[in-house]
């Protein structure tokens, strides 16, 4: 039998079980090995049958009798049995478990964990769980006993049965050259699975997280082996006093990062292979013109640069912006999105969603990825085949702490942008508790009524939930605010506004013609309103601090004084930070210290490799992780399971939607 194997292979698994399994994500060998507990119920105390409390749950050991099946007065069956130890008796009763007359035809030796409550009048023990005493490992009582995620006919037990033969009858030897000071693979996996302490579990956790974090580092780095051994299509010439001219006609300085990542940028364009690059920028930090002077250089080399966007909005953004950038030079900017296509037939530089990925574009030297992260794997490969090994780069401008940011995505060199451009002031942030509500109202008023401001007003959903009525939404929202600043003109904006409605919002919103916006967290990304200068957010404490920081970056872009209120039932350190703390890694590294990193970065919305084990806040062990891969990488050839696990991305846990 094969780890691969498919789980009908194994005895006892028709389609109907392989369909259960199948829901909770298990099709495979491999698959049920790493259906991992969530947690273990102590079932270790032997409990006197005599002694037993109403109400409690607790394993008892003794002779069980043979099992009747009787009929109540109302007419239901009911399985009886009584169970004696040394210090007297204990009834014991199943519901329409008619099989255990047939199971205990004689007095056995078994061990019961269920609850005790009363019936006719008697402590009894009501549907509990059951083992045989023999000499073999108790599975499911009198230890600590996993209790695995489960689906409608798919029991713990019987997960646990299946996972224990399965450890039994594999050799599983271990796929590492080396022990790395940690647990064997098998004797890990046994471990997690049926330990003798939790202290135990600890050690066999810290083996599997190792595994993910090796095999992720392991396949990023035959990516990018891969990747450093394709052939460019296009090869392109460093005009180096063309690209100064350009930068010498900008309307402002580059800052020292922003060089450096040009500098970077124009190294690996230079070279024979395709470049695959990570741009890391806080909020205003000027990405946009770093991946201009990448697209100013593919055009003096004649070809076209694709630029992806995740949402219209954004796409329609860049399109502006490079518009007026690229104006100068005569180069014509094309627009893609599910609603148009804008001069697209002469133009070398093309904005779009993902409806540019359906278009055919032969000339396509470089593609750029705007907030990579929200576009999944698919995605980014199908841009990658736009045509023959385009250079590639990616942006973000979600902060993200080096060493996760090169774990995450360490198949891509990355600059990180560490300045801001001169101008910029930093957002004075409050929280702000409701009691304080109607003074900062007021002064939002005075605000729009003394200088002319622009107000965004951000609420996490669009319509009303049942569930969480004391969270604000934008379409009620909008109507309260309506009437609170009736002598000011307000618009709104959320996702479900068909493109053009979204367009014209915008538009009048730029234009001055609204003073607030109220919006739903659309406007986190892309949403340039110079003249905006205070950011509201609504239950401020149901976000991460890397979108609040995203959103606080929306206002104040024109230069002038700019705030941010956070209204919040509760001001929690992780809003207070937001007050003392205006960049954005350093508020990366708080919210990962307090949240966890899948809270922080939305890995599992956003495509992003995650983890059933690993966390990218152990630093420690994905640096040991890493220093693994390096070695074991030249090596990976003669390690074939290891390899074969690596190149299928079969240690299963390590996935991307």
């Amino acid at each position: 039998m094969n780890l691969t194997d498919g789980i009908t292979s194994l005895p006892g698994i028709g389609s109907i079980m392989a369909n259960k399994l199948a829901k909770l994500n298990i099709a495979s060998v491999f698959d049920l090995l790493y259906h991992l507990p969530f947690r273990y119920e102590d079932r270790r105390l032997i409990s006197p049958a005599r002694g037993v409390q109403i109400g409690e749950n607790v394993t008892v050991v003794g002779t069980l009798s043979p099992v009747k099946s009787v009929f109540t007065k109302n007419g239901k069956r009911l399985q009886t049995a009584t169970l004696t130890d040394g210090s007297g008796t204990l009834p014991v009763i199943w519901f329409n478990q008619t099989f255990l007359s047939r199971v205990f035809t004689s007095a056995s030796e078994v061990a019961l964990f269920g609850k005790v409550e009363f019936f006719g009048r008697k402590p009894t023990l009501i549907s509990p769980e059951y083992e045989l005493v023999t000499s073999q490992d108790s599975i499911h009582l009198r230890r600590l006993v996993p209790i695995y995620p489960e689906t409608a006919g798919l029991s713990s037990k019987w997960l646990r049965s299946k996972i224990y033969a399965l450890l039994a009858s594999l050799p599983l030897d271990d796929f590492l050259p080396e022990s790395e000071g940690l647990l064997a693979w098998k004797q890990a996996l046994y471990t997690i699975h049926f330990p003798n302490s939790l202290a135990d579990v600890a050690v066999a956790r810290h083996r599997l997280a190792f595994d993910e974090l090796l095999l992720l580092q392991l396949a990023a780095s035959l990516r990018k082996q891969q990747w450093a051994a394709t052939q460019l299509a296009h090869s392109f010439t460093i005009d180096q006093a063309k690209v100064l001219q350009f930068l010498s006609r900008l309307p402002f300085t580059l800052t020292i990062s922003q060089n450096q990542a040009i500098k970077d940028i124009l190294s690996d364009l230079g070279q024979s292979r395709p470049m695959n690059r990570l741009l890391e920028g806080d909020v205003g930090s000027g990405k946009t013109i770093v991946a201009a002077v990448a697209a100013y250089l593919a055009y003096l080399n004649g070809y076209q640069t694709l630029l992806l966007a995740p949402t219209q909005i954004l796409a329609t953004q860049h399109n502006q912006t490079l518009s007026a950038l690229f104006k100068p030079f005569g180069i014509d900017i094309g627009l893609v999105t599910g609603n148009s296509k804008k001069r697209i037939a002469n133009s070398k530089i093309i904005v779009g969603t993902h409806a540019l990925l359906s278009a055919n574009f032969n000339n396509a030297g470089l593609v750029i990825i705007d907030e990579q992260h929200r576009f999944g794997v698919a995605q980014r490969a199908l841009a990658a085949s736009l045509s023959k090994a385009p250079h590639i780069l990616t942006m973000t401008a979600t902060p993200i702490p080096r060493t996760i940011a090169l774990t995450m995505y360490g198949d891509l060199d990355l600059s990180t942008l560490t300045d801001m451009p001169s101008g910029r002031i930093p957002v004075k942030t409050w929280a702000i508790p409701e009691s304080k509500r109607d003074a900062a109202y007021k002064w939002i008023s005075s605000q729009i009524s003394n200088l002319k401001s622009q107000i965004f007003i951000v609420c996490p959903f669009i319509e009303e939930s049942e569930t969480l009525t004391t969270v604000k939404a934008a379409t009620a929202e909008f109507a309260t605010l309506s009437q609170i600043f009736a002598g000011f003109k307000l618009g709104l904006l959320h996702g479900k506004l068909k493109a053009v409605q979204k367009d014209e919002v915008i538009a009048k919103f730029r234009a001055g013609e609204y003073h607030i916006l109220v919006t739903t967290p659309i406007v986190e990304v892309g949403i340039d309103i110079p003249a905006a200068s205070i950011m509201v957010v609504e239950a401020a404490d149901r976000f991460g601090l890397a979108q609040l920081h995203q959103l606080r970056g929306r206002v104040g872009r024109g230069g002038q004084a700019a705030y941010c209120l956070l209204f919040a039932d509760q001001i929690t350190p992780r809003l207070q930070a937001m007050q003392t703390h205006h960049a954005g890694i350093e508020l990366a590294e708080i919210d990962l210290k307090l949240r966890g990193p899948g809270e922080v970065y939305g890995l599992t919305q956003h495509g992003s490799p995650h983890f059933k084990v690993a966390s990218y806040a152990d630093l420690d062990l994905i640096s040991q992780a890493k220093a693994a891969a390096i070695a074991l990488l030249p090596r990976l050839d003669k390690l074939p399971v290891l390899r074969s696990l690596v190149e299928k991305d079969k240690i299963g846990l390590v996935s991307s939607n």
